[in-house]
Protein backbone atom coordinates (compact mmCIF):
# COMPACT_ATOMS: atom_id res chain seq x y z
CA UNK A 1 0.00 0.00 0.00
CA UNK A 2 1.34 3.12 1.37
CA UNK A 3 0.74 6.91 -0.02
CA UNK A 4 0.39 8.03 -3.63
CA UNK A 5 1.11 10.85 -5.35
CA UNK A 6 -2.85 12.00 -4.69
CA UNK A 7 -2.48 11.78 -1.29
CA UNK A 8 0.73 13.43 -0.71
CA UNK A 9 -0.19 16.07 -2.61
CA UNK A 10 -3.13 17.19 -0.33
CA UNK A 11 -0.72 16.75 2.59
CA UNK A 12 1.32 18.91 1.10
CA UNK A 13 -1.00 21.25 0.48
CA UNK A 14 -2.78 20.92 3.61
CA UNK A 15 1.25 21.97 5.28
CA UNK A 16 0.92 24.88 2.64
CA UNK A 17 -2.39 25.95 3.70
CA UNK A 18 -1.61 25.54 7.44
CA UNK A 19 2.26 27.17 7.54
CA UNK A 20 2.54 29.36 4.65
CA UNK A 21 4.72 29.00 1.97
CA UNK A 22 7.53 31.06 3.77
CA UNK A 23 7.51 29.23 7.24
CA UNK A 24 7.34 25.78 5.16
CA UNK A 25 10.48 26.82 3.45
CA UNK A 26 11.79 27.60 7.01
CA UNK A 27 10.88 24.17 7.83
CA UNK A 28 12.14 22.58 5.25
CA UNK A 29 15.62 23.72 5.27
CA UNK A 30 15.70 22.61 8.96
CA UNK A 31 14.77 19.60 8.26
CA UNK A 32 16.73 19.32 5.58
CA UNK A 33 19.68 20.29 7.81
CA UNK A 34 18.81 17.41 10.77
CA UNK A 35 18.94 15.03 8.19
CA UNK A 36 22.44 15.68 6.92
CA UNK A 37 23.79 16.05 10.77
CA UNK A 38 22.24 12.72 10.93
CA UNK A 39 23.47 11.02 8.19
CA UNK A 40 26.93 12.67 9.24
CA UNK A 41 26.55 11.23 12.71
CA UNK A 42 25.93 7.56 10.97
CA UNK A 43 28.96 7.86 9.08
CA UNK A 44 31.01 9.13 11.77
CA UNK A 45 29.73 6.23 14.10
CA UNK A 46 31.01 3.68 11.52
CA UNK A 47 34.03 5.15 10.48
CA UNK A 48 34.93 5.00 14.62
CA UNK A 49 33.44 1.51 14.55
CA UNK A 50 35.67 0.15 11.83
CA UNK A 51 39.05 1.88 13.50
CA UNK A 52 38.09 0.34 17.14
CA UNK A 53 38.04 -3.40 15.02
CA UNK A 54 40.95 -2.76 13.36
CA UNK A 55 42.26 -1.88 16.51
CA UNK A 56 41.36 -4.74 18.04
CA UNK A 57 42.29 -6.76 15.40
CA UNK A 58 45.62 -5.59 15.24
CA UNK A 59 46.49 -5.96 19.11
CA UNK A 60 45.20 -9.41 18.89
CA UNK A 61 47.80 -9.88 15.65
CA UNK A 62 50.28 -8.78 18.05
CA UNK A 63 49.42 -10.83 21.15
CA UNK A 64 49.58 -13.77 18.65
CA UNK A 65 52.63 -13.29 17.54
CA UNK A 66 54.50 -12.52 20.96
CA UNK A 67 52.56 -16.14 22.18
CA UNK A 68 54.47 -17.65 19.10
CA UNK A 69 57.75 -15.82 20.08
CA UNK A 70 57.34 -17.09 24.06
CA UNK A 71 57.18 -20.52 22.79
CA UNK A 72 59.78 -20.52 20.54
CA UNK A 73 61.63 -18.87 22.77
CA UNK A 74 60.69 -21.85 25.52
CA UNK A 75 61.29 -24.86 23.05
CA UNK A 76 64.64 -23.54 22.69
CA UNK A 77 65.64 -23.59 26.28
CA UNK A 78 64.40 -27.01 27.24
Amino acid sequence: MGIGLRELLIILLIALVLFGAKKLRNVGSDLGAAVRGFKKAVNDGDEEQTKQINDLTGQDADFKERDQAARTESKSSV
